[in-house]
């Protein structure tokens, strides 16, 4: 098993005459395998997903346990989902905490921190993913209520959870938000919420050159039409009914094909990777 650093600095090697080279002749060698003998790739780590109790949360909540992970998950009210999702945790043989209440409101934002640390002794894994949207017919129909309502619920917690986090990260540790197609293509019926979206991944692109020199590293994930409780609450029936349809792949995508993404932002295998976003959304072209 190769025992070579990844992270180590490539040194000048010595010219190869002719392309494409031979690798046994590179010093240092590149790494090609990596030398961890566990057995998940998030193995005793522990980490905290907002919005963890249904749709895209719960989904990367039991696929992070199934890697080995210990879970929190902060919600807001929706108790029986998040005993849900819990109870697929301890299934999976890890811990599971619920914390309930308000992420727009600073304080139980660190509270929650405090809680996790208690807990659990650390935190590795900072997924910020609740989010509401309140479809309207133009930018007239949005009231100033609404505006605050939307910004406070998903865009301030990512400052408000980071910063409270941010003393008990380690290197290696991983913040992972959770953007949407939206931000890219925009939505004429979802204004305030698409503009959220494009904040995130601007926080992503801007956190991630903030903490590179710490090994923190910071990456989002875009999906496109999921199917999660947000589409019945939110749309009329006949929109549910054509949901996702106009994608190329013809169909909303489903929560278990969108965790991956984060399990994989969240791994070692992920280490070269910070400030980026990948874009499940049914082969959507996006830009940026």
């Amino acid at each position: 098993m190769q025992k070579t650093n990844p992270k180590k600095t490539v040194r000048p090697a010595r010219k190869q005459a002719v392309q494409p080279g031979l690798e046994e002749d590179m010093n240092p060698s590149p790494v090609f395998e990596r030398s961890s003998a566990r057995k998940g790739k998030l193995l005793d780590k522990v980490a905290l997903i907002t919005g963890g109790d249904s749709g895209i949360g719960r989904a990367v909540a039991v696929a992070f346990a199934k890697e080995g992970a210990d879970v929190a998950i902060a919600y807001f009210n929706e108790h029986t989902d998040a005993e849900t999702t819990c109870e697929h945790i301890t299934l999976a043989g890890r811990g599971c905490m619920l914390i309930a209440g308000d992420i727009s409101n600073e304080k139980h934002c660190n509270d929650i921190i405090k809680k996790v640390i208690k807990k659990f002794g650390k935190i590795d894994i900072l997924v910020n993913n609740a989010a509401v949207q309140y479809p309207q017919k133009g930018i007239e129909d949005i009231s100033a209520a609404q505006l605050q309502k939307t910004f406070e619920t998903n865009i301030y917690p990512h400052f408000y959870l980071t910063k409270a986090a941010l003393p008990h990260f380690s290197e290696g540790g991983s913040i992972i938000c959770t953007t949407s197609v939206t931000a890219y293509r925009g939505s004429s019926h979802l204004i305030d919420y698409s503009a959220t979206k494009g904040a995130i991944v601007s926080f992503v692109r801007s956190l991630s050159a903030s903490l590179s020199d710490k090994g923190i590293r910071v990456n989002g994930v875009a999906p496109g039409p999921i199917w999660t409780p947000l589409i019945p609450a939110t749309f009329t029936p006949e929109e549910v009914a054509k949901f996702g349809t106009d994608v190329p792949l013809k169909r909303a995508g489903q929560p278990v094909e969108v965790a991956p993404c984060y399990v994989f932002l969240a791994s070692d295998e992920a280490s070269y990777l910070t400030g980026q976003i990948l874009h499940p959304n049914g082969g959507e072209i996006v830009n940026g």
